[in-house]
C-alpha cells in the first residue's frame, strides 16, 4: 500500500479533476472532498491486485495507472491505461466483490480513494453523479466491445493501422505522436506479440506510411493510405 499524502487542498484538486464530480457545485465538491484519502505509489507498485476486497473508487490524482488481467493460462492482457482524472474499482460501487484485474502504477502516481459508503451516499443526494458515471461505463464498454470485434476479425496490420488513425485523431493538431504504452503492452492490447508489432511498424514505414523517431515517437505520413490496410 502506498503512503498516506496530500491534506485537503490536495484532496480538492483531485474532486476538481474528475468528470463525475467536477460539474457539482463548489459546496457538494468540498462535501466529498471531506471523504477522500489519498495514496501515493512508486513506479512499478501494484496499487490492487485481482482477489483482493474491492471496496473503494480509486481516482488517478498524478501519475498513469495500467489495468490488466491474467488468463487462465497465465497470459496477461491489457484493459487500459489510467491518466489523470480516470477512475478505477468501479464495481465495488454495487455490491461487495473482489477485483478481478491488476491495477499497476506506471510511473510515480497519486491516487484518492472514495469508500463504496460514502460514494453510495452520494449517489443518492446528487443523482448527476450517476449519470456521469453511467456514460463512462458506456464509453468503456463501447470500447471493449469494439477492442473485442477487432481481434477476432480484423488482421493485426489493420488493427495496429487503427490504433495508430486514433492516436492522431487524440492529437489532432499534430500527425506525430508519441506511442502511449510500450511494444509489450499494445502487443497485449492487440492480441498478438511485441516481435510482430516492431515488425509491422517496420513494414508500414518502408511502405511510406509512417516515420519512427527516438523515444517512442511516430510521425504519419499517409494517414488515407494506412486506414487502407
Amino acid at each position: 500500500m502506498g503512503d498516506h499524502t496530500c491534506g485537503f487542498e490536495g484532496h480538492k484538486s483531485c474532486v476538481a479533476l474528475v468528470p463525475i464530480f467536477n460539474h457539482l457545485e463548489d459546496e457538494h465538491m468540498a462535501e466529498i472532498t471531506k471523504a477522500i484519502q489519498s495514496d501515493s505509489y512508486k513506479k512499478g507498485e501494484m496499487i490492487y491486485r485481482a482477489g483482493d476486497q474491492s471496496d473503494s473508487l480509486y481516482i488517478v490524482k498524478s501519475g498513469r495507472v495500467r489495468i490488466y488481467r491474467l488468463s487462465e493460462s497465465g497470459k496477461e492482457q491489457l484493459v487500459r491505461f489510467l491518466s489523470p482524472g480516470d477512475f478505477t474499482g468501479e464495481l465495488a460501487l454495487f455490491s461487495m466483490s473482489v477485483h478481478e484485474s491488476y491495477a499497476e502504477a506506471v510511473e510515480n502516481t497519486e491516487v484518492c480513494l472514495i469508500t463504496r459508503t460514502d460514494l453510495q451516499e452520494f449517489l443518492m443526494k446528487y443523482p448527476s453523479i450517476s449519470l456521469k458515471i453511467l456514460a463512462e461505463f458506456s464509453r468503456r464498454l463501447e470500447k471493449s466491445e469494439k477492442q473485442t470485434t477487432r481481434v477476432s476479425t480484423e488482421k493485426v496490420e489493420t488493427r495496429l493501422a487503427r490504433f495508430i488513425a486514433e492516436c492522431i485523431d487524440g492529437e489532432k493538431s499534430s500527425m506525430e505522436f508519441v506511442l502511449p504504452m510500450s511494444k509489450r503492452d499494445l502487443a497485449s492490447f492487440l492480441g498478438t506479440t511485441p516481435e510482430t508489432i516492431s515488425r509491422k511498424l517496420t513494414d508500414f514505414e518502408e511502405a511510406g506510411y509512417i516515420r519512427q523517431k527516438p523515444h517512442r515517437k511516430i510521425e504519419v505520413l499517409d494517414l488515407d493510405e494506412l486506414l487502407l490496410i
